[in-house]
């Protein structure tokens, strides 16, 4: 189990704008904020990164680096790019099932319309070092951390120098 003040694995993935981006390579001021999201067949994700898309200023003001990545095809990832208002969200794609499991996500089998299997959503805060600060882990679309909570949590946790919990 992934735990706080514990380094994650790296992560290198590829993006939808033709870059590869690595864990390990960022260099935020404050944190690295990665979001898994479900996929182009969730109409929860999709609300949860156009929202994401207008707080970005307010993230990038905290010196957060942030990300959203999924399990889809690059040609999913690319359609979600064009058919979701998240044009300055940088979308990563091809997370594969086995490193999500390493990092504590929940997997599920598609029914209706959904892929074969994908990956749950999940939210990490990740220290400069690549130390976990915190993460929000679900076992379905629904209970997302609300994105100015999140925002105002690191106002706190930056002003207070506030440590991470759940390490023991």
């Amino acid at each position: 189990m992934l735990k706080p003040r514990q380094k994650t694995p790296d992560l290198t993935i590829n993006l939808t704008n033709g870059t590869e981006w690595t864990l390990s390579k960022q260099d935020p001021e404050a944190f690295t904020m990665i979001i898994v999201y479900r996929g182009l067949h969730c109409p929860v994700c999709k609300t949860y990164l156009e929202e994401l898309q207008t707080k970005l200023p307010k993230f990038k003001k905290l010196g957060v680096n942030v990300i959203a990545i999924s399990s889809e095809t690059k040609a999913l990832a690319e359609k979600t790019t064009k058919e979701w208002a998240i044009g300055d969200v940088p979308l990563g794609y091809e997370f594969p099932i086995e490193d999500a499991r390493e990092w504590g996500l929940f997997i599920s089998k598609g029914i209706k319309d959904e892929p074969e299997t994908f990956i749950e959503p999940g939210l990490f805060i990740i220290k400069p070092n690549q130390e976990l600060y915190c993460a929000s882990i679900q076992t379905m679309p629904f209970a997302r951390p609300a994105l100015d909570d999140v925002i105002n949590a690191i106002k706190f946790v930056l002003s207070k120098d506030y440590p991470a919990r759940g390490e023991a």
